[in-house]
């Protein structure tokens, strides 16, 4: 790191409590780590989206891209927030949104479509929109973006799981 930039190290460090493989893959470009890291701060800690409905989405997009790293990093945290089993289970196995009540289906559904063709269709934004509103939609656009972003990052810089990371993820 250059000595104008450890601070970046250090903030990173603070907010998660460690720098885990993912950010020190990013910190080889220190202010691209930064400007990444903020909006993922943004969207963890200080976005109105509800938590069960963020890591929904976050483990459809880690389905979607094959990140295994995603999803073993999100996986507990889905459950710490209340995303059931069935929820979890039905996007692993890649059947998500089928079978699931449209109000947490349907959030598997956006994150998958975005991830698959770079948008949502109307029918599943207006759903979306409908259940959050439209500040709370656009938040959703930006998480599934950013996440789908984190993941093409860890494969292509080939991101190795940290060492506390459970590594069968089931998929």
């Amino acid at each position: 790191m250059p000595a104008g930039k450890v601070d970046i190290y250090d903030r990173i460090a603070s907010t998660r409590g460690s720098v885990q493989n993912v950010f020190a893959a990013l910190l080889n470009s220190p202010d691209a780590a930064e400007v990444v890291t903020s909006v993922g701060e943004y969207l963890r800690y200080r976005c109105p989206l509800d938590p069960a409905i963020r890591e929904t989405a976050i483990l459809a997009v880690a389905r979607e891209t094959g990140s295994r790293y995603e999803w073993a990093q999100h996986e507990p945290v889905a459950r710490q927030v209340g995303v059931r089993d069935e929820v979890i289970e039905a996007v692993r196995s890649g059947r998500a949104p089928m079978g699931l009540p449209a109000k947490e289906g349907v959030f598997a559904q956006g994150a998958r479509e975005l991830v698959r063709s770079g948008r949502i269709s109307e029918e599943t934004f207006g759903a979306i929109e409908h259940l959050l509103g439209t500040r709370q939609a656009v938040d959703f656009l930006v998480l599934v973006g950013y996440y789908n972003m984190v993941a093409a990052t860890i494969a292509t810089l080939g991101v190795e799981f940290d060492d506390w990371l459970e590594r069968d993820t089931g998929f």
